[in-house]
């Protein structure tokens, strides 16, 4: 269990290049397991396509899906938006939408990841390739009589037969070309992003550096100082109730303070704060309201800022 949680929090923790290698890996290693002890191919005419065709992309669904779940932003984006006085917020309209497109670049790395794995395997491909009619008559357009009726039962064929030795073979190479052109697209799509991104950067490399180590112990204090505040409120609400007396002052951020200091953050070259909380303390006393100013942009790099959320594994 105590693995599955630290699996959990590198999902959770902003990204890092140890976090999106052993997510990937991991998934590798799940694609490996049902492609040799899960997956068994129908070798039907009927079946075959479906039955590859879920192997090769359900997994994959749900691991994106997954990837929305565990994302910090996700929740930041969405928790309370449809709340009838927040609902200016959902409509956040172009800033919404950018942060929803990172969230999403960010959670396709593990769907992608078991889709390339199982092209490189082949076993899903094969199976939902011979089931097909389109590649059938492609396949068998020079080949011998029957070939077509034969497609389907090749994944399981164990005849050493040159024919059907050929189609295998044939299956395999389609679907290994496969899996290394979309390697290589998402490869030179990641290099191309985050090039972009960086190059777009509005502060320096040390500075951004200095930045996460700032997000992680603002992070850890206000988990440590919530907690103490929260145990020190039910303590003495406890207390109260038990002695029948009136609680005395604890005060205690309101809800529109909370509101402000969970909105997705926004750079501003004029005021350059760390998150959305440092902006909130040091315009507090300027202003009622942080919300997005003229000059405030959101900026692809920055996008760790909103991913260091209070989630927890407990919280799942």
């Amino acid at each position: 269990m105590e693995k599955f949680k630290t699996v959990l929090d590198l999902h959770i923790k902003p990204p890092s290049a140890v976090g999106y290698g052993l997510v990937t890996l991991l998934t590798a290693s799940g694609e490996r397991i049902f492609s040799t002890a899960v997956f068994q191919c129908p070798c039907s005419p009927t079946w075959n396509l479906p039955y590859g065709l879920v192997f090769l992309l359900v997994p994959a669904l749900a691991l994106f899906l997954l990837g929305y779940v565990l994302s910090a932003r996700t929740w930041r984006l969405l928790t309370g938006c449809c709340a009838h006085r927040a609902r200016a917020k959902c409509s956040s309209g172009l800033r919404g939408t950018l942060v929803f497109a990172q969230i999403s670049v960010a959670a396709a790395l593990a769907p992608l990841t078991w889709v390339a794995v199982a092209l490189l395997g082949g076993s899903f491909y094969e199976c939902a390739a011979s089931g097909s009619k389109v590649l059938a008559q492609y396949l068998c357009s020079d080949r011998y009589p029957g070939c077509a009726d034969q497609l389907p039962r090749v994944p399981c064929s164990k005849d050493q037969k040159s024919d059907l030795q050929d189609l295998l073979k044939e299956l395999k190479a389609q679907s290994q070309v496969l899996g290394w052109i979309l390697i290589a697209t998402v490869i030179i799509f990641v290099l191309i992003f985050t090039s972009i991104s960086r190059c777009l950067s509005p502060v320096s490399f040390l500075q951004l550096k200095f930045w996460k180590i700032y997000l992680e112990k603002e992070q850890e204090i206000f988990k440590s100082q919530a907690k103490e505040h929260a145990t020190e409120l039910a303590k003495e609400n406890i207390k109260c109730f038990f002695e029948s007396s009136s609680p005395k002052e604890c005060n205690t951020p309101s809800i529109k303070d909370w509101q402000q200091i969970s909105t997705l953050y926004t750079f501003n070259p004029k005021n350059p704060y760390y998150s959305t909380l440092h902006k909130y303390v040091n315009r507090k006393e300027k202003s009622n309201s942080i919300r997005s100013s003229e000059g405030d942009v959101v900026i692809p790099v920055l996008g760790f800022v909103d991913s260091s959320g209070i989630t927890s594994n407990s919280e799942l």
